[in-house]
């Protein structure tokens, strides 16, 4: 069973077999997001998804070049304290965990490590410790401390050792319909585009995790000089993303 969340004058409409997610134009200040998933009403030891299991679908999306982010696959939703969507509900924060086909707009910096990318289209992992909820919530505390551009870049390099991730950018078209395979493996995750397998990582996210679906106007940027940044964009027009044949095989 999926959950549909939407901001203001986005919208989440059916297609014949699967959706269309869009966000409308609009300026820098306003979060517009449209969202699926499998997990929003749950807490996170009751998320529904653990390896082995395959994701498949079809997707494309408006423009190569969407502000924000989108993408489709699996993760613990670590960061979003209910986004202030009704029916989503409040969590504690998390280690990140996730496997995804996922895109960052150029405004994004979303890496914990310098080897890695922050932003485009990604095939990506994480994999973090699974320390609870209630141990990390007194780290709150130092976020003043990331206004130091010297304190945060000694913190991300901190993080970097104990959130580990991996992953590689593609160069495909996805403006045009391309079929998407993930399999997330206890072992391992493989990401395959129009039955080519693109990329395989020994790096595999650990513990239950949920399925999401989502197109949003959002940026966070974390980068290797410390230097932190987090918002929304304006979009000139409306952006959507369409998928179909959305398929999840334990």
């Amino acid at each position: 069973m999926f959950n549909f969340h939407t901001t203001p004058e986005a919208q989440i409409s059916t297609l014949p077999n699967g959706w269309h997610l869009e966000i409308p134009a609009g300026k820098a200040g306003s979060y517009r997001v449209a969202q699926i998933d499998d997990y929003s009403d749950r807490p996170r030891k009751l998320f529904p998804l653990t390896a082995p299991i395959t994701l498949s679908l079809r997707c494309r999306t408006s423009d190569s070049l969407l502000p924000g982010t989108w993408g489709f696959g699996f993760w613990n939703d670590p960061f979003a304290l209910g986004l202030g969507l009704q029916g989503m509900a409040r969590r504690l924060p998390a280690l990140p965990n996730a496997c995804w086909f996922f895109h960052a707009s150029a405004e994004n910096h979303l890496s914990f490590d310098n080897s890695q990318l922050g932003s485009g289209f990604l095939a990506q992992t994480f994999r973090s410790p699974q320390i609870p909820s209630a141990l990390l919530a007194p780290g709150l505390l130092a976020v003043p401390l990331l206004f130091s551009q010297t304190i945060a870049k000694w913190l991300r390099a901190v993080s970097g050792k104990i959130i580990r991730q991996d992953g590689v950018r593609l160069n495909i078209d996805v403006t045009q319909w391309h079929a998407y395979n993930l399999t997330w493996r206890e072992s391992e995750v493989a990401f395959s585009v129009d039955d080519a397998l693109v990329f395989k990582s020994a790096l595999s996210p650990q513990g239950t995790l949920g399925l999401v679906v989502w197109i949003d106007n959002q940026y966070a940027a974390w980068t290797p000089q410390g230097r932190i940044g987090l918002g929304t964009l304006q979009q000139e027009s409306a952006g959507w993303m369409e998928i179909e044949g959305l398929e999840i095989v334990k």
